[in-house]
């Protein structure tokens, strides 16, 4: 049985739980409470039973009570060391402080009863040893001016734990309502164990004799977490989970199910960190600038001579301040009437006729461009901050709503995603970089680039589900999220630089998708989800739109002939020399 179990997720969840140490025959416990908050507000809500009888009432509420939702749960299962059993005794334990309500559990005993500090802020109610650790935080937490978890020290407060832990057992999880905080017992390995729950998946049970967790039976969601329990559960037929030991004197914070920051003990190794805070964010490194030369070439061949067509071709790069086109040359295999226009996006676009019946046409497009943009978050300084939601003049949402306008998808479907974009949101504080950056990293590390998995009808809602794609997916799903926001994000064609042996070849082997994104008094910013990065000098625009339709480098209609089409397209980006 777990003492403590700590749940965090992205966007609300509403698990069930089945207290099976209240079922008849059963040895019932000296307590249980779970805390949990609900609608994401800073108020917490705790349930809790001391002296639980067989088939409790409230032990059958949080096995079905669908509104028993939350991002964040603390559920803690009493055996009484210190202190009767009576509602003041039984965890977890909460207090507010600067306007939010805390909670704390704790899995294991002191050897003796601390004495409480005279004079304090906060003072226990009940006679039990974790209480008055909890006074102890919160009171050190107020005196150093920390309104949240957000604003502590990871150092300083692993230090607090390990001077608790001199006095016995203290693995403990400590929650603000956002972030999650989780101290394993020094001198204990395997008193606290986690894991990282990543979709996709399917029916996720665990348990073991006394307690059973449902996280999937009011509906499966796409949703990305971090369980914590003091005791490895385990799967049920056909669920998946991997516990995984926290070392000793570990702390560890978790935010909208994920790592944000590892706090080690002296001497020991430190982890990479995902952080939420402004000055840790992953700043691109000042790029050198570039010139590229790109070869497109695409070759349509047909079963049947095609007598009469027209095509839009999208294949000369962008130029502006950020990019300069040096030189461009479009060549078509077939000869037909040429116009060249700018189309309402701004792209270059040539519109062919073609009345010279052919069975191939082989389009070559050969452009020299040097790329400039070697700092894109040079725009102000990098501590400076920008709030979601972003506030729009009546006259520039009038420009921005085609980029504002999420697909149109049912509306169970746009909530969901609304919520994961939010958890983002809520990840980073309401910081537009950080939740941006955030957003195109997780793509990134948590979506697997599988070619062949979507075509062109595959929905961003299903990419989300499914967690696979290619870059037209990672980008549409992206752009998605953003203008969910409200954030305007446009769809963006062109081309990539890897390098002569990166791991990326194939995409720079074919056209690339990115998104841009417009930032207030900066304007438009490119980030590649499918990367992870943010666009600089290895990437050359072609064409921008409202997605890919707006975009797409080549398409066109055949009036007459045809039959069966067979494509191919090879494009060559490379480094040329001054």
């Amino acid at each position: 049985m777990p003492n403590v179990l700590a749940m965090s997720f992205e966007g609300e969840l509403a698990p069930s739980f089945d207290l099976r140490c209240l079922h008849p025959g059963e040895k019932t416990p000296d307590g249980w409470g779970i805390g949990y908050y609900p609608g994401g507000e800073p108020s917490a809500v705790v349930l809790k039973e001391p002296a639980p009888p067989h088939e409790s009432i409230r032990g059958d509420l949080v096995k079905a009570w669908e509104h028993l939702a939350s991002s964040l749960f603390v559920l803690h299962i009493r055996t009484a060391t210190w202190g009767n059993n009576t509602d003041a005794n039984t965890q977890p334990f909460m207090r507010s402080w600067a306007g939010r309500d805390w909670m704390v559990a704790h899995a294991g005993s002191l050897r003796y009863r601390l004495t409480p500090v005279k004079d304090t802020r906060f003072e226990p109610v009940g006679s039990t040893d974790t209480e008055l650790i909890f006074c102890e935080l919160l009171g050190r937490i107020a005196a150093r001016g920390w309104r949240s978890l957000l604003d502590a020290d990871p150092e300083e407060l692993r230090g607090w734990f390990d001077e608790l832990n001199e006095h016995g057992t203290v693995t403990m999880v400590l929650t603000d309502g956002q972030d999650l905080c989780v101290y394993a017992d020094r001198n204990t390995p395997g008193t606290v164990f986690m894991w990282q729950l990543l979709p996709p998946h399917g029916s996720l049970v665990f348990s073991d004799h006394e307690l059973e967790v449902d996280l999937t039976r009011r509906g499966i969601k796409s949703r990305k977490g971090v369980i914590v329990s003091s005791n490895p559960l385990e799967p049920a037929l056909g669920s998946r989970v991997d516990w995984q030991p926290v070392p000793p004197g570990k702390l560890v914070f978790i935010r909208q199910g994920a790592i944000r920051a590892v706090a080690m003990p002296t001497g020991q190794h430190r982890e990479s960190m995902l952080t939420v805070r402004s000055s840790h964010i992953d700043v691109p490194h000042r790029a050198i600038s570039k010139r590229l030369r790109v070869r497109h070439r695409t070759v349509y061949r047909y079963a049947r001579p095609v007598e009469r067509s027209t095509h839009m071709l999208r294949v000369e790069p962008i130029h502006d301040t950020l990019q300069t086109l040096l030189e461009h040359d479009t060549r078509l295999s077939v000869d037909g009437q040429h116009r060249v226009y700018e189309d309402v996006f701004g792209n270059r676009v040539r519109r062919v006729l073609i009345d010279t019946p052919y069975t191939e046409l082989v389009i070559e497009a050969n452009s020299l461009v040097e790329t400039l943009d070697t700092d894109p978050l040079s725009f102000r300084p990098i501590h400076a901050r920008t709030s979601i939601p972003l506030v729009w003049m009546p006259w520039q949402r009038h420009m921005l709503d085609p980029f504002l306008l999420p697909p149109e998808l049912p509306d169970t479907q746009l909530g969901e995603l609304v919520e994961y974009a939010m958890s983002f949101v809520e990840r980073n504080d309401y910081d537009l970089i950080d939740t941006l950056v955030d957003m195109n990293s997780s793509i990134f590390r948590e979506y697997e680039y599988k070619q062949g998995s979507t075509n062109l009808l595959t929905t961003p809602f299903e990419i989300y589900v499914n967690r696979r794609g290619v870059c037209q997916d990672f980008t549409n799903l992206y752009i998605c999220l953003a203008r969910l926001l409200g954030v305007p994000a446009r769809y963006t064609c062109g081309y990539i630089y890897t390098g002569p042996k990166n791991p990326n070849q194939r995409q720079g082997e074919a056209s690339h998708a990115w998104v841009q994104v417009y930032l207030p008094e900066a304007g438009w910013k490119g980030f590649d989800p499918t990367n992870g990065v943010l666009t600089q000098t290895d990437h050359v625009r072609v064409a921008v739109g409202r997605n890919y339709i707006d975009a797409t480098p080549t398409s066109g209609t055949l009036y007459v002939g045809g039959g069966a089409e067979k494509l191919e397209i090879e494009v060559r980006c490379e480094v040329e020399d001054p």
